[in-house]
């Protein structure tokens, strides 16, 4: 959504939060199909005072 031309910036904001919520209804967020987090790096082995990524 273009909002450039809206000067007034409660306006902008409702407009823009108005066009995001019909966005979702357009296309909602599809359920994963793996754990969330799950494809995260794992750390081996952790050494004392080091960091650890």
């Amino acid at each position: 959504m273009n909002t450039k031309h809206i000067t007034d910036r409660a306006e902008r904001k409702a407009l823009k939060r108005k066009a995001r919520k019909e966005a979702e209804l357009k296309n909602p967020l599809q359920p994963r199909d793996y754990e969330r987090g799950s494809r995260k790096k794992k750390v081996k082995k952790m050494a004392k005072g080091q960091r650890k990524r």
